[in-house]
């Protein structure tokens, strides 16, 4: 089943009165279950693409389908329940609150999907059970300035999939992390990709994106071409970055 498809999507700004036509008649279809990078030069239109199928910013022309259901038509809270329900989001920057813990920044964007005790209960302990699994039980009660930013960002990797979303966006997840963190937290998405979640992921960094299954080229706000690496294997690690770096310089990377 498509997970996400883009028909002739475009996105335009008027800056100072002039156009600026950043995504131009995109097509875009992702697979579920598929980890798909996407790739370009600055300001190629990676992280609008991200933003507008994931219904954060609007279309100007073009359709979206989030499994199977139409998107540019819904009303904002209608689109603003399907993000909060049926995605997850996971940002350069890790947006968290500084009064709270690094567990109850996990489990607060969750409770706005329930509304009795015994939904509160049942997120409580998914929260418990994803910490577990990302490796960050330890710092749970620690404040976000005690913690490191591999920990931070697999934190923020527990937030997104609290409410068991469907898909996973990501722009630039390692972007602020260092290369021992980063190998950590692609560690943890290549795993819930594993288990069936699909992940969309905007990067500049070549070696992450070899972790992608396939990677789409985008170049004045349309996508060029594309590359098939496979679902990620350890073993080929290397043979991928490889694979992908030589294709990446072919189109002028």
């Amino acid at each position: 089943m498509k997970a996400l498809k883009a028909t002739d999507l475009c996105k335009t700004y008027i800056v100072n009165r002039r156009q600026n036509n950043v995504l131009r008649n995109v097509n875009l279809e992702i697979e579920e279950g598929e980890m798909v990078g996407i790739m370009g030069p600055s300001g190629s239109g990676k992280t609008t693409l991200l933003y507008t199928v994931s219904g954060m910013d609007t279309a100007t022309a073009g359709n979206i389908q989030f499994f199977g259901e139409e998107l540019t038509g819904l009303s904002p809270n209608q689109i603003s329940d399907i993000r909060l329900t049926r995605m997850g989001f996971v940002f350069q920057q890790m947006y968290m609150l500084k009064n709270l813990s690094v567990y109850d920044n996990i489990v607060l964007p969750a409770y706005q999907s329930v509304t009795k005790k015994s939904g509160r209960k049942a997120v409580n302990e998914r929260a418990k059970v994803l910490m577990a699994k990302l490796g960050i039980s330890e710092v749970a009660d620690n404040d976000i300035s005690e913690v490191s930013g591999g920990q931070l960002q697999r934190a923020c990797i527990a937030r997104s999939m609290m409410n068991n979303p469907k898909i996973i966006f990501a722009d630039e997840p390692t972007g602020a992390l260092n290369k021992q963190s980063s190998k950590e937290v692609m560690k943890e998405l290549n795993k819930l990709n594993e288990e069936g979640t699909t992940i969309m992921m905007v990067t500049h960094d070549v070696k992450v994106a070899s972790r992608c299954e396939r990677v789409c080229y985008i170049e004045d706000g349309n996508i060029r071409e594309e590359i098939h690496l496979g679902k990620y294997t350890a073993d080929r690690a290397r043979e991928r970055e490889k694979e992908l770096n030589n294709w990446l310089m072919k189109l002028g990377w």
